[in-house]
């Protein structure tokens, strides 16, 4: 079972929600898959069971075509956000950690070429493993946060908050409004480039830099 944790491993008493993700936050993940730049954020929901700790090990389908790494930043909410000005989200934010978006590349390419939506290659269970979150008066500007993931001990991504097109306290206030996020809901805020696929045996480091370290065995999930 899944626990939202701090990033020295102690339990928060928050219960586990939803995943509102953002897609297509950073050019540079944009141009690398040739997708067009969103006129407003562009959003979807992994549910509950997505959730599953980055630690240990990281099981992704069989058969279903590649599967993806997007990492990102994550914020934990600790209160009910609606309607919310920027202030306001912000004001609601537990903490700040690492989520990645497992992502079945190709059954999203079919599901996009038919104008269908995405949950099939981005929602299904354990699609959505968390690291530990980082209190959020211990973040004194999470725009300046950088973060990378490194796979067999090459780096594959290198992300850096301050990139972002939406910023963070922008996102909740517009995801607010939209959906009603919940204490122990997370928000995912996109992933920078480098984004490819996995395989079982693949060991993964993740960090949010000078804050958590993250790692994890990829497996089959049979």
């Amino acid at each position: 079972m899944y626990q939202h944790l701090d990033n020295k491993g102690h339990p928060i008493d928050l219960p586990v929600g939803k995943a509102v993700c953002v897609g297509r936050n950073y050019l540079d993940h944009i141009h690398e898959l040739n997708n067009e730049v969103p006129e407003q954020a562009l959003l979807f929901i992994k549910p509950s069971t997505a959730l599953v700790p980055f630690s240990g090990q990281i099981a992704i389908p069989t058969g279903l075509g590649a599967c993806h790494n997007e990492l990102e930043i994550a914020v934990l909410m600790g209160d009910v956000v609606r309607k919310a000005s920027p202030e306001q989200a912000m004001a609601a934010v537990w903490g700040y950690g690492l989520g990645l978006d497992l992502t079945l590349r190709d059954v999203q390419d079919k599901m996009k070429a038919k104008g269908q939506p995405w949950e099939r290659a981005k929602a299904f269970d354990g699609s959505c493993p968390l690291s530990g979150y980082i209190a959020a008066s211990d973040v004194s500007d999470p725009q300046a946060l950088a973060f990378n993931l490194f796979v067999n001990g090459e780096q594959r991504q290198q992300g850096d908050a301050a990139l972002m097109i939406h910023r963070i306290a922008d996102l909740i206030s517009e995801i607010s409004h939209h959906f009603t996020l919940l204490p122990g809901d997370v928000v995912l805020t996109g992933t920078p480039k480098g984004v490819g696929p996995l395989s079982a045996g693949d060991q993964l480091e993740a960090e949010v830099v000078n804050y958590l370290q993250v790692s994890a065995q990829v497996v089959a999930d049979c």
